[in-house]
């Protein structure tokens, strides 16, 4: 889902130079509207809701950059994508951010011309069988057939498990993650691979989560994050920063509860107050107000309510934060400095 190789990959370079010629942020100024790419539809991370209202973990970035750049979070055009459209959806223009379960690799970076403002979510590609399978550990995996997404470095990442383990499979190509999860309940595979993350998410949509397993092996390493076009600083520099706020929100104690409360009465925190644009002048290096930390955390929180009320332990997906804990607890959480 997150790890599309692309082929050809200079023409989309060149596309992505060209649609970063133009100032993204005065683009969506003059739109009213951000333009964001998710999932086709990933359960805690990005899908319509009962009213076609669009929620989750990814989606909540999207919203955060909207109230930031627009004061409001629900100014957001919502474009689903494919593995295989996502890259050119961006390159092309069609949307200001892609906020889709996306690796950051040395590739995508560099030979396809786009920017990665940080990581919202760390993660590793991992396998779900059945529990009838009998199968717990994907050493015992020899021989079995496997929904993979093609052309994407899962398929890559599964290649190279399987050959140092001198282990054999029989792919079954699938080009969505809903079309996995059809394919892998109808019993046309054994195994489901993909981010260890969307299999938690996809498992509990099943009738019976209990009746598949999530082995213990991680293979790769995936870390997850927002992206933009090259070529275009200052739009780079607020979809980063519009993370990084979420992000030292959690580890200060600002909150979607307080932080009109503390913007109205700064206190002593000389961080907090630079944060929400009572002290300093952050948001104009940016071209922006000076309350757009404010208005992304009022929007959808910090970045532990967003974690917790999407992916959390407490929901069905039923996420433990591991290493997306702030670095005060153990995890790889950590905003550079407000200042």
């Amino acid at each position: 889902m997150k790890n599309f190789v692309l082929f050809g990959s200079l023409a989309f370079a060149g596309l992505a130079a060209a649609g970063a010629s133009a100032a993204t942020l005065d683009d969506v100024t003059a739109r009213g509207t951000l333009n964001c790419g998710v999932t086709t539809g990933v359960p805690g991370f990005a899908e319509p809701d009962a009213n076609g209202v669009w929620q989750g973990f990814d989606v909540a970035v999207c919203r955060a950059v909207a109230a930031a750049v627009l004061g409001d979070g629900d100014a957001v055009t919502f474009v689903p994508t494919t593995g295989k459209t996502r890259f050119t959806a961006l390159a092309s223009g069609e949307i200001d951010v892609l906020a889709r379960n996306t690796t950051w690799t040395f590739s995508r970076d560099t030979d396809l011309k786009f920017d990665f403002t940080g990581v919202n979510y760390y993660d590793g590609q991992g396998f779900m069988v059945p529990a009838s399978l009998g199968v717990s550990s994907a050493l015992e995996l020899d021989g079995a057939t496997v929904c993979i997404q093609t052309g994407t470095t899962t398929e890559l990442n599964l290649a190279d498990y399987f050959r140092v383990n001198n282990m054999s499979y029989e792919p079954v190509p699938i080009e969505t993650g809903a079309e996995a999860v059809q394919q892998y309940t109808a019993g046309a595979c054994d195994v489901y691979t993909t981010d260890r993350s969307a299999l938690a998410a996809q498992r509990a949509g099943f009738a019976d989560p209990s009746s598949s397993v999530i082995l213990p092996e991680v293979v790769s390493k995936e870390p997850l994050g927002p992206l933009v076009r090259h070529g275009d600083s200052e739009w780079f520099d607020i979809v980063k920063w519009t993370l990084n706020a979420m992000i030292a929100a959690e580890e200060y104690g600002v909150t979607q509860a307080n932080v009109e409360e503390l913007a109205a009465a700064p206190g002593d925190n000389p961080e907090i107050n630079r944060l929400l644009g009572t002290e300093g002048e952050l948001g104009a290096m940016m071209g922006l107000d000076s309350s757009w930390a404010k208005n992304a955390i009022a929007a959808v929180g910090n970045y532990g309510e967003v974690f917790d009320a999407n992916i959390g332990e407490s929901t069905a997906i039923g996420l433990a934060r591991g290493l997306n804990a702030q670095y005060t607890e153990g995890g790889l959480l950590y905003s550079p400095p407000f200042r």
